[in-house]
């Protein structure tokens, strides 16, 4: 279920609260193919089932950016920010990748809103997402975004 955020105040009021998970997402062959087409990224592991197949894990693996892109589709899924008239994407905090995304995985993520702080183009929220990786120990990411709500 989307949470709705009418104002700052309403984020302020659930810094530090986690909320999700989201539904479950498959990442198929042809994302990860899509993927390396836009990036250039065609490594083996991530595009090259039979080489991939011998290798470390023993099918292809997602990129690890490309789990860290699906960071705005699972956002829409956890929330929305009805206040302001833009949101900009200021940058990255911590991002890390503590288990491989084998293809045909299942990816579901959380988030918590973990900073809120005024400036002069707007209020910059910090969001803490861990990306779950299904039946894995590890999640798959665990990001930090910042956005600025103008």
């Amino acid at each position: 279920m989307t949470r709705v955020f009418a104002s700052a105040d309403d984020v302020r009021a659930v810094l530090g609260e986690e909320f999700g998970p989201t539904g479950w997402l498959t990442v198929d062959q042809a994302r990860i193919d899509a993927f390396a087409e836009a990036t250039g990224d065609h490594q083996w592991i991530h595009t090259d089932p039979e080489l991939a197949a011998t290798g470390p894990f023993g099918t292809t693996i997602a990129h690890g950016f490309l789990t860290l892109s699906l960071i705005p589709h699972f956002a829409r899924e956890l929330y929305r920010l009805d206040f302001g008239t833009a949101r900009i994407n200021y940058g990255l905090g911590k991002v890390r990748f503590p288990a491989p995304v084998p293809v045909g995985s299942r990816l579901r993520a959380s988030a918590t809103f973990t900073e809120l702080k005024p400036g002069p183009a707007g209020v910059t929220v910090t969001t803490r997402y861990v990306v779950e990786l299904d039946g894995a120990a590890k999640p798959a990411c665990v990001a930090e975004t910042l956005v600025v709500v103008s």
